[in-house]
Protein backbone atom coordinates (compact mmCIF):
# COMPACT_ATOMS: atom_id res chain seq x y z
CA UNK A 1 0.00 0.00 0.00
CA UNK A 2 1.53 3.77 -0.60
CA UNK A 3 -0.03 7.01 0.67
CA UNK A 4 0.61 10.36 -1.07
CA UNK A 5 0.63 13.44 1.63
CA UNK A 6 0.90 16.65 0.67
CA UNK A 7 2.28 19.54 2.98
CA UNK A 8 4.27 16.43 4.65
CA UNK A 9 7.49 18.36 5.80
CA UNK A 10 5.88 19.42 8.84
CA UNK A 11 3.13 18.86 11.21
CA UNK A 12 0.04 16.65 10.56
CA UNK A 13 1.27 16.15 7.80
CA UNK A 14 4.76 14.89 8.95
CA UNK A 15 3.15 12.77 11.65
CA UNK A 16 0.57 10.97 9.36
CA UNK A 17 3.90 9.93 7.54
CA UNK A 18 5.51 8.54 10.36
CA UNK A 19 2.11 7.09 11.51
CA UNK A 20 1.63 5.65 7.85
CA UNK A 21 5.11 4.07 7.81
CA UNK A 22 4.67 2.66 11.22
CA UNK A 23 1.88 0.23 9.80
CA UNK A 24 3.73 -0.54 6.75
CA UNK A 25 2.62 1.89 4.07
CA UNK A 26 5.38 3.14 1.50
CA UNK A 27 5.28 6.92 1.26
CA UNK A 28 5.22 9.46 -1.53
CA UNK A 29 5.93 12.77 0.31
CA UNK A 30 5.38 15.93 -1.14
CA UNK A 31 6.38 20.07 0.20
CA UNK A 32 8.19 22.41 -0.99
CA UNK A 33 11.10 22.41 1.39
CA UNK A 34 13.34 19.94 0.12
CA UNK A 35 15.44 19.57 2.98
CA UNK A 36 12.36 18.97 5.43
CA UNK A 37 11.29 15.85 2.94
CA UNK A 38 14.85 14.19 3.11
CA UNK A 39 14.97 15.03 6.78
CA UNK A 40 11.65 13.13 7.12
CA UNK A 41 12.69 10.21 4.64
CA UNK A 42 16.07 9.55 6.77
CA UNK A 43 14.02 9.36 10.00
CA UNK A 44 12.07 6.40 7.72
CA UNK A 45 13.76 3.34 7.55
CA UNK A 46 11.34 0.25 7.09
CA UNK A 47 9.18 1.77 3.87
CA UNK A 48 10.20 3.28 0.41
CA UNK A 49 9.83 6.33 0.46
CA UNK A 50 9.48 9.06 -2.82
CA UNK A 51 10.56 12.31 -2.06
CA UNK A 52 9.22 15.26 -4.41
CA UNK A 53 9.46 19.04 -3.86
CA UNK A 54 6.78 21.11 -5.43
CA UNK A 55 5.07 24.52 -4.57
CA UNK A 56 1.37 23.39 -5.08
CA UNK A 57 -0.38 26.48 -5.71
CA UNK A 58 0.70 26.11 -8.88
CA UNK A 59 -1.44 23.74 -11.01
CA UNK A 60 1.10 22.62 -13.51
CA UNK A 61 2.84 21.57 -10.61
CA UNK A 62 -0.22 19.83 -8.81
CA UNK A 63 -0.19 17.74 -12.65
CA UNK A 64 3.72 16.99 -12.11
CA UNK A 65 3.04 15.67 -8.99
CA UNK A 66 0.43 13.24 -10.53
CA UNK A 67 2.38 12.57 -13.32
CA UNK A 68 5.30 11.49 -11.51
CA UNK A 69 3.12 9.32 -9.70
CA UNK A 70 0.42 7.84 -11.33
CA UNK A 71 2.12 4.50 -12.32
CA UNK A 72 3.09 3.88 -8.69
CA UNK A 73 -0.44 2.75 -8.20
CA UNK A 74 -1.25 5.27 -5.09
CA UNK A 75 -3.69 3.98 -2.64
CA UNK A 76 -4.09 6.71 -0.29
CA UNK A 77 -4.30 10.43 -1.45
CA UNK A 78 -4.00 13.07 2.03
CA UNK A 79 -4.65 16.46 0.69
CA UNK A 80 -2.76 18.43 4.08
CA UNK A 81 -0.91 21.06 2.26
CA UNK A 82 -2.56 24.59 3.44
CA UNK A 83 -2.15 27.75 5.30
CA UNK A 84 -3.99 31.02 6.67
CA UNK A 85 -3.23 34.64 7.13
CA UNK A 86 -4.75 37.01 9.76
CA UNK A 87 -6.09 40.51 9.66
CA UNK A 88 -9.02 42.42 8.03
CA UNK A 89 -10.14 41.23 4.74
CA UNK A 90 -9.28 44.83 3.19
CA UNK A 91 -5.57 45.16 4.95
CA UNK A 92 -4.44 41.69 4.02
CA UNK A 93 -1.86 41.26 0.98
CA UNK A 94 -4.12 39.92 -2.14
CA UNK A 95 -0.96 38.26 -3.48
CA UNK A 96 -1.02 35.89 -0.51
CA UNK A 97 -4.62 35.63 -0.27
CA UNK A 98 -4.35 34.33 -3.71
CA UNK A 99 -1.77 31.82 -3.24
CA UNK A 100 -3.71 30.57 -0.16
CA UNK A 101 -6.28 29.86 -2.53
CA UNK A 102 -4.12 28.31 -5.12
CA UNK A 103 -2.88 26.25 -2.82
CA UNK A 104 -5.94 25.55 -0.02
CA UNK A 105 -8.52 25.14 -3.14
CA UNK A 106 -7.44 24.85 -6.44
CA UNK A 107 -4.35 21.89 -5.67
CA UNK A 108 -6.81 20.08 -3.70
CA UNK A 109 -9.44 20.27 -6.25
CA UNK A 110 -6.61 19.42 -8.93
CA UNK A 111 -5.16 16.29 -7.27
CA UNK A 112 -8.51 14.67 -5.61
CA UNK A 113 -9.65 15.34 -9.35
CA UNK A 114 -7.08 13.04 -10.77
CA UNK A 115 -6.31 10.55 -7.89
CA UNK A 116 -10.09 9.97 -7.88
CA UNK A 117 -10.83 8.80 -11.47
CA UNK A 118 -7.70 6.45 -11.24
CA UNK A 119 -9.56 5.20 -7.80
CA UNK A 120 -12.91 4.83 -9.26
CA UNK A 121 -11.53 3.01 -11.90
CA UNK A 122 -10.26 0.48 -10.17
CA UNK A 123 -13.27 0.75 -7.34
CA UNK A 124 -10.61 1.25 -4.83
CA UNK A 125 -8.88 4.06 -2.69
CA UNK A 126 -9.36 6.41 0.28
CA UNK A 127 -9.05 10.67 0.07
CA UNK A 128 -8.67 12.43 3.12
CA UNK A 129 -8.71 16.18 2.47
CA UNK A 130 -7.79 18.15 6.04
CA UNK A 131 -10.26 21.16 6.52
CA UNK A 132 -10.75 22.60 9.69
CA UNK A 133 -13.33 23.23 12.50
CA UNK A 134 -13.27 26.49 10.45
CA UNK A 135 -14.90 24.77 7.74
CA UNK A 136 -18.58 24.96 9.38
CA UNK A 137 -18.17 28.76 10.54
CA UNK A 138 -17.43 32.59 8.82
CA UNK A 139 -14.32 33.67 10.19
CA UNK A 140 -13.69 37.19 10.15
CA UNK A 141 -10.36 38.48 10.52
CA UNK A 142 -9.47 34.84 8.68
CA UNK A 143 -11.76 35.23 5.89
CA UNK A 144 -9.99 33.86 3.52
CA UNK A 145 -8.57 31.23 5.15
CA UNK A 146 -12.35 30.00 6.50
CA UNK A 147 -13.90 30.44 3.18
CA UNK A 148 -11.06 27.82 1.76
CA UNK A 149 -11.55 25.13 4.32
CA UNK A 150 -15.52 25.11 3.88
CA UNK A 151 -14.68 24.71 0.63
CA UNK A 152 -12.91 22.06 1.07
CA UNK A 153 -15.47 20.37 3.66
CA UNK A 154 -18.73 20.85 0.80
CA UNK A 155 -16.59 19.36 -1.73
CA UNK A 156 -15.51 16.55 0.51
CA UNK A 157 -19.11 16.01 1.39
CA UNK A 158 -20.50 16.00 -2.23
CA UNK A 159 -17.88 13.68 -3.83
CA UNK A 160 -18.94 11.08 -0.70
CA UNK A 161 -22.76 11.34 -1.78
CA UNK A 162 -21.62 10.60 -5.40
CA UNK A 163 -19.69 7.82 -4.35
CA UNK A 164 -22.06 6.88 -2.39
CA UNK A 165 -25.32 6.89 -5.28
CA UNK A 166 -22.20 5.09 -7.76
CA UNK A 167 -21.85 1.96 -5.18
CA UNK A 168 -18.38 2.75 -4.66
CA UNK A 169 -15.86 1.12 -2.90
CA UNK A 170 -13.59 4.68 -3.10
CA UNK A 171 -14.09 6.66 0.40
CA UNK A 172 -13.39 10.50 0.94
CA UNK A 173 -13.08 12.15 4.63
CA UNK A 174 -12.73 15.74 5.89
CA UNK A 175 -10.53 16.05 9.02
CA UNK A 176 -12.02 18.84 10.40
CA UNK A 177 -9.68 19.53 13.76
CA UNK A 178 -9.33 22.47 16.43
CA UNK A 179 -6.09 24.20 17.60
CA UNK A 180 -3.45 21.70 17.09
CA UNK A 181 0.29 22.69 18.10
CA UNK A 182 2.01 22.99 14.70
CA UNK A 183 3.61 25.83 12.91
CA UNK A 184 0.68 26.71 11.35
CA UNK A 185 -0.47 29.73 13.92
CA UNK A 186 3.03 31.59 12.97
CA UNK A 187 2.67 31.44 9.56
CA UNK A 188 -1.02 32.83 10.01
CA UNK A 189 0.11 35.14 12.51
CA UNK A 190 -2.24 34.29 15.13
CA UNK A 191 -2.01 33.39 18.63
CA UNK A 192 -3.53 30.15 21.18
CA UNK A 193 -6.37 31.27 23.18
CA UNK A 194 -6.22 27.89 24.62
CA UNK A 195 -3.65 24.44 24.23
CA UNK A 196 -3.73 22.57 20.95
CA UNK A 197 -3.89 19.37 20.86
CA UNK A 198 -0.94 17.28 19.78
CA UNK A 199 -0.49 16.59 15.94
CA UNK A 200 0.72 12.61 16.73
CA UNK A 201 -2.94 12.46 18.16
CA UNK A 202 -5.19 13.94 15.38
CA UNK A 203 -2.86 12.32 12.79
CA UNK A 204 -3.53 8.69 14.06
CA UNK A 205 -7.21 9.39 14.09
CA UNK A 206 -7.37 11.02 11.22
CA UNK A 207 -5.80 8.29 9.55
CA UNK A 208 -7.38 5.52 10.99
CA UNK A 209 -10.68 6.93 10.38
CA UNK A 210 -9.93 7.88 7.12
CA UNK A 211 -9.46 3.89 6.60
CA UNK A 212 -12.54 2.93 7.74
CA UNK A 213 -14.58 5.37 5.05
CA UNK A 214 -15.49 8.06 7.84
CA UNK A 215 -17.20 10.73 6.58
CA UNK A 216 -15.89 13.71 8.54
CA UNK A 217 -13.27 13.48 11.29
CA UNK A 218 -13.81 15.54 14.58
CA UNK A 219 -11.19 15.31 16.99
CA UNK A 220 -11.70 15.83 20.69
CA UNK A 221 -14.00 18.61 21.89
CA UNK A 222 -14.32 19.89 18.30
CA UNK A 223 -17.39 17.15 18.16
CA UNK A 224 -19.15 19.37 19.62
CA UNK A 225 -19.08 21.90 17.19
CA UNK A 226 -21.40 21.43 14.51
CA UNK A 227 -24.23 21.06 16.77
CA UNK A 228 -23.72 23.92 18.97
CA UNK A 229 -23.34 26.33 15.64
CA UNK A 230 -27.25 24.75 14.51
CA UNK A 231 -28.59 26.41 18.13
CA UNK A 232 -26.61 29.99 17.62
CA UNK A 233 -27.63 32.46 15.09
CA UNK A 234 -25.01 33.06 12.51
CA UNK A 235 -24.38 36.67 13.30
CA UNK A 236 -23.81 36.15 16.91
CA UNK A 237 -21.69 33.01 15.76
CA UNK A 238 -19.45 36.05 13.62
CA UNK A 239 -19.37 38.21 17.00
CA UNK A 240 -18.01 35.69 19.00
CA UNK A 241 -15.42 34.94 16.44
CA UNK A 242 -14.36 38.35 15.41
CA UNK A 243 -13.50 38.60 19.06
CA UNK A 244 -12.05 35.63 19.43
CA UNK A 245 -9.61 36.27 16.57
CA UNK A 246 -9.26 39.95 17.59
CA UNK A 247 -7.47 38.20 20.79
CA UNK A 248 -5.36 35.93 18.71
CA UNK A 249 -3.83 38.97 16.90
CA UNK A 250 -2.92 40.24 19.86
Amino acid sequence: MRALITGASSGIGRDMALYLAQKGWDLVIVARRTERLLQLKEQIKNVDVMCITADLSKTDECKRVYEETKGAQIDMLINNAGFGLAGDFVDTDLDTELQMVDTNVKALHTLTKLYLKDFVKRDSGRILNVASIASFMPGPLLATYYATKNYVLRLTQAIYKELKKKGSKVTVSALCPGPINTEFFDVANVKFLIAGVKSEYVAKLAVDKALKGKLIILPGIVKVVPFLLRLVPQKLVMSILYKVQSIRKG
